[in-house]
Parts: C-alpha cells; structure tokens; sequence
C-alpha cells in the first residue's frame, strides 16, 4: 500500500510539474502574442505616419446628388409614359377611322359585286379573306401591347 501511496504522490508531483510548465509557456506565449501585436501596431502606426497628407478628389459626390438623379429619372420616365399613352391614342384613333373608312369601302364593293354577278364563292373567299385580315391586325395589335408592355416592364 505504502508503495501505490508513492507512485501516486510521485505521478501528482510530475502533473504539478507538467502543469508549471504549461502555464510557464502559457505566459510566455502571451507575452509573445502581446509584443507580436505591439510590434504590428508600431508598423501600422509608423506607415500612417508616414504618408503625406492629401485633399480629396474635385469630383465629390454628395449622396442627396443620388436621390435628385433618381428622382429626375422617375420624372422622365413619367413624361415618356405620358408620350406612349398620347401616341397610343393618336394611333387607336387612326385605327377607328380607318376601320369606318374600310368598313364603308367593302359595302361599295359588295354592292358593285352583287351589280357585276360574282359569283358566291368569290364572295366567300373575299369574306375570308376579310376575316383573315382581321385576325392578322388584332394578332399584331396583341404584340404590339405585349411589345410594349416589356419595354416598360424591364427598361422602365
């Protein structure tokens, strides 16, 4: 017994030993650590010093200059929107006379027809066609609002 009360009275001594060490080289580290980053903040210091003082650039740009270019923007766009939807409405009602001034056209035409004789299947393929026409102007009247509605959409 007397024996294990030795070993383990001598395996402490070396842990206290060990652990001496360890905090010696702790401390010695920190004071390592310490002058390292002294020693960073006297380069850093030195090279601050060390340079010459300068003004700022001529071009200085004050963040409200930011705010008045966006806002002049959105008024441009505004007048712009204001320019399509005025130019818009000039071309419906182009549209709407022409459709009178056509619609007007193809009455005089089938009242020649009917004078002349064609015949009904001329007629029909005047009618399809007619209708075919109509549908290739609403077709580009639908891509011209689509055509539109991008350009506003992602340059807007």
């Amino acid at each position: 017994m007397e024996t294990l009360y030795h070993q383990t009275n001598k395996q402490i001594q070396e842990v206290q030993s060990y652990m001496g060490d360890l905090e010696k080289t702790d401390r010695e580290s920190n004071f390592q650590h310490r002058r390292y980053a002294r020693e960073a903040q006297d380069r850093e210091r030195e090279e601050l010093m060390s340079r010459t003082f300068t003004t700022n650039d001529a071009d200085t740009s004050i963040p409200m200059d930011e705010t008045l270019q966006l806002n002049s923007n959105l008024h441009n766009a505004h007048r712009g929107m204001d320019d399509i939807l005025g130019s818009g409405s000039g071309i419906l009602n182009g549209l709407r006379d022409q459709r009178s001034t056509l619609k007007g056209t193809h009455k005089k035409m089938l009242d020649v027809a009917n004078m002349l004789g064609l015949s009904n299947t001329v007629m029909r393929l005047i009618e399809r066609r007619a209708t075919t026409d109509k549908l290739i102007m609403v077709g580009g009247m639908l891509a011209t609002c689509v055509f539109m509605f991008l350009v506003v959409r992602y340059l807007g």
